[in-house]
């Protein structure tokens, strides 16, 4: 990925390597509570339901809310970090996220509650867009940034998993409140030790990369998109709501793209899709997370909806799962990615993955845990293998000027994965069906399909490090 020496932020004097760690270890906790908050959230909605008096179409704002504003802000985040610097901008995500989690925990009605995600999908999103872009100019070593992005990895990977468990813990010990106001303390002290450990940077400025057309272009386009695909499950996907809304997505798109193209410093520059590593990376990223997150929420509606599990035995079942993914993300996949290389440790995981989900496809409806689900959780590994390599390559053409874009479109493809997962899957699970479990065959057969197809194209379209054209 080509990048112009002017628009760069200035780097930064080279770090002793236990400031570097410290940074690492900075960022990680940053990412940590912002994932922990996506996952902590959806076993707690049946309390917050009762407790706020939801409707079943409310309720979902809870989850929508932050997804629209964590998705469609990523991009333009990732930009303003290389234009005014990522250690600002990843400072005031965290203190926008922190601010907002106490509003969630006090929030009075359902309109409040709303709000105060959607806020929150901002703070998320300011912060996660500069993280991976901070890794990139922290580590410049390959074999040093393989471990950093492996840590990385395990955090992303692990956490989601660990928020589930949590969640259950807190809901049921404590109260919903309280899976927001873990978050003060967690917040505060990242923010702090953000501002000591993290060495400043500072950009070109606004005023000589800023593309406000773009950015109005492209947010307005994956909020749209995004708001249409999360609505599917109350309108359905062939509505003129959905429809209209979609080809308005798509026509936001195109314009911001013949913007870019035309653009004197655009907010995405259209040379990143030239290595074939960056593009395939971020494709084989969106299906693979489309089908995981959409299995993560169908294991938990599973599990509570026809096993009757309570909503701490629902996050401790997925355990396993996390315990796994953590194990390989943080123990194995940096060494497995510098011996053989990322598309190999790639492939290896996503055929794993396929395996766990083609597990399911026929999972009964009074299923023995240790027999039936056990195995399928183990399998999970795999996550942890690839999406380390996938991180790395979707991250290889990263340079100083760019590495906050990359990082932001890297973000953004996990994120607009995330909300078609969850809208496709949980609405064919949830179609009619002679026996309670028809709908989740389909649900995970799709999902499984899915990956077979993140697998094809990973093999075909991405190439080993050094042969990226």
């Amino acid at each position: 990925m080509p990048t112009h020496a002017p628009t760069a932020p200035a780097p930064a004097p080279a770090a002793p390597v236990r400031s570097r760690a410290l940074a690492l270890a900075v960022l990680c906790a940053g990412m940590l509570m912002i994932v922990l908050d996506g996952s902590i959230v959806t076993v707690a909605l049946p309390a917050i339901r009762d407790d706020l008096h939801f409707s079943p179409a409310g309720l979902t704002w809870t989850v929508n809310a932050y997804l629209i504003a964590f998705g469609g802000l990523l991009l333009l985040a990732g930009r303003l970090g290389d234009l005014v610097g990522r250690k600002r901008v990843f400072v005031a995500g965290l203190g926008v996220f922190t601010a907002a989690s106490l509003l969630c925990a006090l929030a009075p009605g359902q309109g409040v509650l709303i709000a105060a995600r959607f806020l929150q999908g901002v703070g998320g999103a300011t912060a996660s867009a500069v993280s991976l872009g901070m890794i990139v100019t922290l580590f410049p070593e390959p074999r040093e940034r393989g471990r950093a992005i492996g840590a990385f990895s395990f955090v992303g990977a692990a956490g989601a998993s660990v928020g589930q468990v949590l969640g259950g813990v807190l809901t049921q010990a404590l109260s919903w409140h309280w899976i927001f106001l873990i978050n003060l303390p967690l917040g505060l002290a990242a923010a702090l030790l953000a501002v000591r450990a993290l060495a400043a940077d500072s950009g070109p400025g606004l005023r000589a990369g800023a593309d406000g057309l773009g950015a109005a272009l492209i947010t307005a386009a994956l909020m749209l998109g995004i708001y249409a695909i999360v609505g599917t499950g109350e309108h359905g996907w062939a509505s003129a709501r959905t429809l209209g809304l979609g080809a308005l997505s798509l026509a936001l798109l195109a314009g911001f793209l013949l913007r870019q193209a035309r653009a004197a410093h655009p907010l995405l520059p259209l040379r990143t899709f030239r290595s074939r590593n960056v593009s395939g990376a971020n494709a084989v990223q969106l299906l693979m997370v489309s089908g995981l997150f959409g299995f993560q929420i169908l294991i938990a509606l599973y599990l509570q909806n026809v096993r009757g599990y309570g909503a701490a035995a629902t996050g401790l079942a997925m355990l396993p799962a996390a315990l796994a993914i953590g194990t390989v993300s943080l123990a194995l996949s940096a060494r497995l990615n510098a011996r053989f290389g990322e598309r190999p440790v790639l492939l290896a995981g996503l055929v794993l993955l396929v395996a766990a989900l083609a597990l399911l496809i026929r999972l009964p409806a009074d299923a023995d845990y240790v027999l039936d689900l056990l195995p399928t959780m183990l399998l999970a590994a795999g996550f942890g293998l690839a999406i380390s390599a996938l991180t790395a390559l979707g991250m290889s053409g990263a340079g100083p000027a760019d590495a906050g874009t990359a990082s932001g479109l890297f973000n953004t493809t996990q994120q607009v994965g995330g909300a078609l997962g969850v809208a496709v899957l949980t609405t064919l699970a949830d179609r009619p069906s002679d026996s309670p479990v028809g709908g989740f065959h389909v649900a995970f057969a799709v999902a499984a399909g899915l990956l077979v197809l993140a697998t094809l194209l990973a093999a075909v379209v991405l190439r080993p490090a050094g042969a990226d054209r």
